[in-house]
């Protein structure tokens, strides 16, 4: 017997919610081994961001290289990517294991507000890796920075999924979390057979909001690596993050954005 693998490329949360460890528990939670390469350490917890230390370069392109020559990966979800060198070596990690199902969440902002990302590295991501993955998981304000437009309303969002896409490059989930609207339509805009899909949810009032972002695109990883066609994996991805928000919301921790309940299938 083999493990579905998926490996996470992402920032460490030492609160728990989010980065590395909501990518393990949402990738074990959908049924795949979960292995990891750190960008970098966060100073983190529900009210906040406090400071962040990078991974030197060389110990990023060892790890990602020990996993992928030994335990290789079906899926690769890539997260938090803080400069212009750190995506550049990824890049060249994942052109030489010719990786495959990659999942890329263009992490800007954490949930408190804090950046993420310097930004000439928002320009490093849109040449050198946002079109070489198959899926992009851009929320509204991500979206608008890559776009370089405001975006008002939902009724704009499937056009500007496609956009995104820059003629079929990628695979662009658009999730609609930042507007104000009762009933929330994330857009799935599939490259691979041209079509549009929508994916319609009602706003659940909760502070437990923490790494939603994170584990939704490490659950569509996981689905992709266990081989499910990208519709379906979209769609049971989603319907998982709904159930984790749902689950969660009515949990106490900390003083500021909690989790999400990544085990909710499994604790009683």
């Amino acid at each position: 017997m083999q493990y579905n693998t998926v490996l996470t490329i992402a920032g460490s949360d030492s609160g728990g919610g989010a980065g590395i460890q909501a990518d393990i528990k949402a990738i074990s939670a959908n049924g795949c081994y979960a292995a990891s390469a750190i960008t970098a350490v966060t100073v983190q917890n529900t009210v906040g961001v406090t400071d962040v230390h990078p991974i030197p370069l060389a110990i990023l392109d060892g790890q990602i290289r020990a996993v992928l020559s030994d335990i290789g990966a079906k899926a690769i979800k890539i997260g938090m990517l803080h400069s212009s060198e750190v995506i550049q070596v990824i890049k060249k990690c994942l052109e030489d294991f010719k990786s495959e199902n990659i999942v890329l969440d263009p992490v800007m902002v954490s949930t408190s507000g804090h950046k993420l990302i310097q930004d000439e590295a928002i320009e490093t991501l849109k040449k050198e890796l946002l079109y070489e993955a198959r899926v992009i998981t851009p929320n509204i304000p991500e979206a608008e920075i890559l776009l370089g437009r405001k975006i008002s309303g939902q009724e704009e969002l499937p056009e500007l999924a496609k956009a995104l896409s820059n003629n079929r490059s990628v695979s662009v989930l658009l999730k609609a979390g930042h507007l104000t609207e009762d009933e929330l339509t994330d857009v799935f805009y599939n490259a691979e057979t041209d079509e549009i899909i929508k994916l319609t949810s009602k706003r659940l009032e909760t502070v437990n909001t923490h790494g939603t972002g994170c584990t939704l695109s490490s659950a569509i990883a996981a689905q992709l690596a266990k081989g499910l066609p990208l519709n379906e994996a979209i769609i049971n991805a989603k319907n998982y993050i709904n159930e984790a928000i749902i689950y969660g919301a009515d949990y106490e921790i900390g003083e500021g954005h909690g989790p999400v309940h990544h085990f909710y299938k499994f604790w009683k």
